[in-house]
Formats: C-alpha cells, structure tokens, sequence
C-alpha cells in the first residue's frame, strides 16, 4: 500500500519543555513534555525538535522520549539542551497536507551564530552569521527554516543573512528568548539545494558551480 512521505513546515505548533536528558549507549535520551501535541501521537512518528527530525521512542502522558545519535548532537544545538531547556515543536505532516510554512525535511545543514538583533517597532531584525557556502545558497525574500521556524530572508551577504521576526512568531517560538551569541539550527530551502544541485550536475567537467562555468555550459 502506497504510503505519503512526511515532511515539515516550519510552523510551530508547541514550544515544548525539556524534562530530562541521559546519555545513554549509542548517543543521548531527551525526554520532552509536547503538551497537546501528544495527543495521538505514536511510537515510532517523527517530530521535529528545534527543527531536527527525531522519531518518538517511547510516550507517557505528554510526554515524548526521543534518542538521538552523536552525529546529530554534534552537527546541531540539541548537544546543547539541558532539563528546562525550551524547543520548538512540529509533528510531521503528509506531503498532501496544506503548507502554511515551507517544505522542511528536518536535516539540519548547519547551525548559525546571532551576531545581533535590532528591537524596532513591533518587530526584531536578526544578524546571523555562517559558512559563506551556505549564504551562496540563500536568496534574499527566500525561505530559511531556523530553529524549525520557517522564515523569510530579508537580506544575504557573504557569510550573514538577516531575518525579520514579527511579534506572532516571537510570542509562539523560543526565538524570542535568543541573546547575542545563541546558536540556531539551519536548513536551507530544499528546492534551492536541489537546483544547485541540477546545475552542478550539468556543468559537470567545466569545474566548481561559476558564472564562467555555467555561461561555458550554455545557461548564461
């Protein structure tokens, strides 16, 4: 029986609260209070946890144990968390499911560092920082997934990129309690990786993903 995947949309549902964590053989246990979104959920369904895909091993009340590996606890913020700790909450819906956000996998690509943040108005400006390769491949008014929280970018420069929060998202996200120095989860658009990809592929022998090399490829 055919069945659809499951993606993400980077719209938040629970800012949940870490209950426990033990480190356990093959990686580290986070045990996480998911309020309503325990409700119906099962063994064995994926949530996203400040935007990392992680399947729930074992569920009591409201409560969700998730394992995790090493190379996830190395590559994202999750090493990080700590009981009381706050994380953003997203249940996995089917592919054919209305997408309010955009598509997130919940493969984390990097994590960010919060260089600033501009209170103005109602809203806040944040200045993160990262690779440079991962800013070659964001668009500025394109998605960016931070945190799990699908986000518009507002501007891009080699090596940073800016978002713009409105108050909505600040009050149902831990992006409001971010300081100067806090690190984030990133995920870039996978339509935009899959096209980088598609022309890589293309330009094939000309070399490295260039203007000269796609215009010797015929697409400039």
């Amino acid at each position: 029986m055919f069945s659809m995947p499951r993606m993400f949309t980077g719209i938040i549902q629970y800012v949940g609260r870490v209950e426990s964590v033990a480190d356990v053989a093959g990686g580290r246990r986070i045990d996480v209070d998911l309020g309503q979104l325990a409700e119906g959920l099962i063994v064995g369904a994926s949530v996203a946890v400040d935007g990392v895909c992680l399947t729930a091993s074992r569920i009591t009340g409201n409560r969700t144990e998730f394992d995790v590996v090493p190379q996830t606890l190395k590559q994202t913020t999750l090493g990080e968390l700590a009981a009381g700790s706050e994380v953003n909450l997203e249940p996995a819906i089917s592919a054919d499911a209305a997408l309010d956000g955009h598509i997130v996998q919940g493969h984390i690509d990097a994590t960010a560092n919060l260089a600033g943040i501009d209170r103005g108005g109602d809203g806040v400006m944040m200045t993160l920082t990262v690779a440079g390769e991962l800013t070659d491949q964001m668009v500025p008014a394109g998605s960016i997934a931070l945190a799990g929280v699908s986000l518009t970018l507002a501007k891009v420069e080699p090596g940073r990129f800016f978002v713009a929060l409105v108050p909505t998202t600040l009050e149902r996200t831990t992006l409001r309690n971010l300081r100067a120095g806090s690190r984030l989860n990133v995920e870039l658009d996978i339509i935009g990786k899959y096209v980088r990809r598609h022309l890589e592929n293309l330009a094939g022998k000309a070399g490295p993903l260039t203007m000269e090399n796609l215009r010797q490829a015929g697409f400039a």
